[in-house]
């Protein structure tokens, strides 16, 4: 009877430990990698870091100078989550890519503009000036966007809205005959000697030192659709270590960081 006790109970600890990984025996997450682009976000996610830590979670940022690469290490499991791009962006290369990738919460706007070193407003743009625009889907249509809100382009009807991104072939009106040259977005900073302006995204304008407040001639709406977000792998959308990362970013340490250091050219959008 003594042994029949012992194996029953032997075989009711190795089900218990069986089933560990999905009850009170699992270990929570408390380190996680998360990837960012260069300029602002490095920044502030030295404040995210400090933040998370009180909460018992250690963050390790991974830069990245392109667009391309946080998704793809993402749902290549090298990443735990990132915080670079806005919605219209994600559901983009979710269509494109097939990605299992979600976004969990708000970070910053930051306001597209149109930056130049040899004008200073939108009417002196001369007949023929090349005219520096992202060549990717999602931030190309934002130039194109703010272009036609600038008065310099019209696109045909329906594009650049409600997901469908406009192309320089969906410009029917340009009175000024721009030349559009479409670019890789870490490239607009470094071409902007070589074009009369550039649609330039906030990170690389912040890293090459550009200033939205003096260097622009054409600025986003600051609270426009395209806020950025913290993205994770769907499966890992409701893990305990993704709140604790949400929040840290969510706090009014991190908030008052961000008002206080970019006075506007950066937006809290949470």
């Amino acid at each position: 009877m003594q042994f029949a006790s012992i194996a029953k109970l032997a075989t009711a600890l190795t089900l218990a430990l069986s089933l560990a990984p999905q009850g009170a025996l699992a270990q929570e997450k408390n380190k996680v990698k998360v990837g960012i682009s260069v300029g602002s976000a490095e920044a502030i996610f030295d404040v995210v870091k400090k933040v998370a830590a009180r909460d018992g979670l250690e963050i390790q940022t991974v830069v990245f100078s392109d667009y391309l690469q946080p998704n793809a290490a993402l749902a290549a499991g090298d990443l735990d989550a990132n915080a670079f791009q806005h919605q219209p962006y994600l559901d983009s290369q979710v269509k494109t890519r097939g990605y299992k990738i979600v976004p969990v919460g708000l970070t910053i706007t930051a306001p597209l503009g149109i930056y130049s070193k040899k004008y200073r407003a939108i009417d002196q743009l001369p007949n023929g000036a090349a005219i520096g625009i992202q060549n990717d889907p999602s931030n190309g249509n934002r130039a194109l966007l703010l272009l036609q809100k600038a008065g310099l382009i019209k696109l045909k009807a329906g594009a650049g809205e409600n997901g469908v991104n406009a192309t320089p072939l969906d410009v029917i009106d340009n009175p000024k005959k721009l030349k559009l040259v479409e670019l890789d977005a870490a490239q607009l900073p470094r071409s902007l000697d070589d074009l009369a302006a550039a649609s330039i995204n906030n990170d690389y304008a912040f890293k090459a030192g550009l200033s939205l407040q003096k260097d622009t001639i054409a600025v986003e709406d600051p609270r426009g659709r395209y806020a950025n977000i913290i993205a994770t792998r769907t499966d890992d959308k409701d893990k305990p270590w993704v709140k604790k990362l949400v929040d840290a970013y969510h706090s009014d340490e991190v908030r008052k960081f961000i008002e206080t250091e970019y006075k506007g050219s950066l937006v809290p959008a949470f």
